[in-house]
């Protein structure tokens, strides 16, 4: 596995009040969400980049506004159809 590593300034989770373990955690997450919101990871390689499990990962797309599925208009339909009749 390859790594990446990011460097920030000392003061970004101390201003953020979490420990740097913490603030790590939340960016990986976020930079895993961002991808699989621009459809450049599937929902499993972005768990796999945050280092969580899939289901875990797909629960927590919210707290980055990122929406878990995406229909289109004809997908929409098909499933509602009995209800709009």
């Amino acid at each position: 596995m390859k790594t990446m590593q990011i460097e920030y300034p000392e003061s970004i989770p101390a201003a953020l009040n979490v420990s740097p373990e913490s603030f790590e955690e939340e960016a990986r997450l976020a930079l895993a969400t961002k991808l699989f919101e621009l459809g450049r990871l599937s929902s499993g390689q972005a768990a796999a980049l945050a280092g969580v499990p899939r289901v875990a990962f797909l629960l927590n797309c919210h707290r980055y506004g990122a929406s878990t599925v995406v229909w289109d208009r004809e997908e929409i339909e098909a499933e509602f159809k009995d209800a709009i009749s």
